[in-house]
């Protein structure tokens, strides 16, 4: 099947780029969005260290799919995913699906959102063993979530 920029995506110009520069044997910056008809790819796919495209992979990633260490897009996958719906480690989007996840809706072991599910969750309707919310506040969930809160931002703005 042959791909016609111009038939696929109107406007759109199709971009590739990989540093020359190498870590691992990964390009240190990869840029793939758009179409290539030359490779038959339908969406830019990129591959590196840092990699930004369509679909992007990489220790940093951003694109329409990331996946990486640190990714951030529509869908996003990683250890700190940030993205509409981000799962990871400590993922954060209008879905949140990870370990710690702050969202929209939230689900994890640390929840917190609008709609937050976890072992610990705190929002505007939370589910869980321990939970802060309009109706519930166990003193357990105040306690964690007030440690949890310093332990991630230290003394920032504390006086």
């Amino acid at each position: 099947m042959e791909l016609s920029p111009k038939a696929s995506m109107p406007g759109r110009v199709p971009m590739r780029y990989k540093s020359s520069a190498t870590f691992l044997e990964m390009p240190l910056l990869a840029i793939a969005v758009g179409p290539d008809a030359a490779n038959g790819e339908i969406r830019g796919h990129a591959r590196g260290v840092i990699a930004i495209g369509d679909i992007a992979t990489g220790v940093v990633a951003l694109g329409g799919v990331a996946r990486g260490i640190i990714a951030l897009g529509g869908l996003a996958i990683g250890g700190i995913a940030l993205g509409g719906l981000g799962a990871g480690l400590f993922a954060f989007g209008g879905l949140a699906l990870g370990y710690v996840a702050m969202g929209g809706a939230a689900i994890g072991y640390v929840a917190a959102g609008g709609l937050a599910i976890g072992y610990y969750a705190a929002g505007g309707a939370a589910i869980g063993k321990y939970v802060i919310g309009p109706l519930h506040r166990d003193p357990e969930a105040v306690e964690f979530f007030s440690s949890f809160l310093r332990s991630v931002f230290g003394r920032f703005g504390a006086r």
